[in-house]
């Protein structure tokens, strides 16, 4: 490692203890997302720099992106609210003991990495022995789709409960996204940028079983264009009623437990992908996953259902 490069990583680091500090610290709700976004960004680099590119683009897209946008959001809705007050700082106590408590965390998980046994060289090496009979050359792809499949099955599933928690929980009667018409400006621009996110979704989804990419990443890129165009009034909010908006919420896992039950009438084990029918079947499974994070991601933006039937609490009779 050069030297430009150490001071770097160094002041990759501090930045991100930084950041972490001034999210916690202020009392501004506002600034609190705009910091935790800059933090999800600067996260995203170092992940790179980790030569974890896929966990890179995944916290580019979901951990500073959406999350980001998620919390604007909602922010947004409850300044909306006559009754909303921010809650009062902690004061200098509060905060000394949330600093403590992290503090302690982080020497934990630091010495803790720090004693790891240098004998334990984990399962690269294994997962690098069967890669090429995974039916991917991405070795993350190949344990999320087939060494390991059941972590991205349960992970599809928590998506589907999400979304089955905030339509039972929120139903926003008459809500609708309070967004002004689009400017010129901002018209044209989303009419040239959401063609190129479509495309570079499809090019991430594609890539994926041989370089970083795949499903989560495509669908978080495919849900920000979904996003761009909620928020532009473009798109109507989801309403959830039609027998395909649901079943494209559910199609990814769905088609994970169809996946697995085909392939045990094979004589294999449940999600065991054959070896000839692995890159075929993982291409199918994550350019379906890719439809259904997108639009659950899209749908937790908006929130709960909208009951056209009843109209706003605040609008005039």
């Amino acid at each position: 490692m050069t030297a430009i490069l150490w001071a770097f990583d160094v002041v990759l680091a501090v930045t991100l203890v930084a950041l972490a500090a001034g999210v916690l610290a202020t009392a501004s709700l506002f600034r609190s997302i705009v910091l935790f976004i800059v933090f999800g960004l600067t996260m995203s680099i170092a992940w790179a720099r980790l030569d974890a590119v896929d966990l890179g683009l995944v916290e580019a897209a979901v951990g500073a992106g959406l999350t980001g946008a998620l919390l604007l959001n909602t922010l947004g809705h409850m300044r909306s609210q006559a009754e909303f007050t921010p809650e009062p700082s902690h004061g200098p106590g509060g905060r000394l003991a949330l600093a403590l408590a992290a503090g302690t965390a982080g020497l934990a998980i630091g010495a803790a990495v720090w004693a790891w046994p240098d004998a334990f060289a984990g399962l690269g090496d294994r997962v690098d022995t069967h890669l090429a009979e995974s039916g991917a050359q991405n070795p993350v792809t190949a344990v999320l789709l087939n060494f390991r499949a059941y972590d991205t099955l349960l992970e599809i599933g928590v998506l589907v409960v999400a979304v089955v928690a905030v339509w039972a929980l929120s139903p926003m009667r008459g809500r609708v996204l309070d967004a002004d018409p689009p400017g010129l400006v901002l018209a044209g621009f989303v009419h040239l940028l959401v063609p190129v996110v479509v495309l570079v979704a499809g090019y991430l989804l594609w890539m994926g079983t041989d370089a970083p990419g795949g499903a989560f990443q495509a669908g978080a890129v495919l849900a920000a264009a979904g996003v761009l165009l909620l928020i532009t009034g473009r798109v109507a909010p989801p309403q959830l009623q039609a027998i395909v908006e649901r079943g494209a919420v559910v199609l990814g896992l769905v088609a994970f437990l169809a996946v697995g039950v085909a392939v045990m009438a094979g004589g294999h084990a449940f999600l065991e992908l054959p070896d000839a029918w692995a890159t075929t079947l993982i291409l199918l499974l994550e350019s379906l996953l890719t439809i259904s994070i997108a639009i659950v991601l899209v749908i937790l933006f908006a929130g709960g259902r909208t009951d056209a039937a009843h109209p706003p609490e605040d609008a005039a009779p």
